[in-house]
């Protein structure tokens, strides 16, 4: 059996950082966590792990050691063009959530994934 989990995150606004994140991934607040210093955000299927937001005094000064990838394009084997589509769709919706796109990175001519910053700076993919 796996072990439960919750992602811990830092964050300078943890409720409008825990509101992007809901939106981007279909996560809904947790039933019952209400701290003005956090926020915690989870799976309404209950199948993943929950997201945590807790403030800190300090800004974001390096590249995050880990990230999320939100995979939108399913599982292999795709239709490259319409993977392609997914991506970019998502990709686009996060930005007007708050988002930053930074950068398409493709491998051998094709899209492999979005970079891009959530609106504290943190660098996540979209696949």
């Amino acid at each position: 059996m796996a072990t439960h989990w919750t992602l811990g995150c830092d964050a300078h606004e943890p409720h409008a950082l825990a509101a992007f994140w809901a939106a981007a991934l279909g996560y809904v607040a947790e039933p019952g966590y209400d701290e003005p210093d956090g926020a915690s955000i989870v799976d309404p299927d209950g199948s993943g792990p929950a997201i945590g937001f807790l403030r800190v005094p300090e800004g974001k000064t390096a590249k995050n050691k880990m990230h999320i990838d939100i995979r939108v394009a399913g599982e292999p084997p795709w239709d490259l063009a319409e993977r392609a589509r997914l991506i970019r769709s998502r990709a686009a919706e996060l930005v007007a959530a708050g988002a930053t796109l930074v950068r398409e990175v493709s491998y051998d001519d094709q899209l492999g994934n979005i970079i891009m910053l959530d609106p504290e700076g943190n660098e996540f993919c979209v696949a």
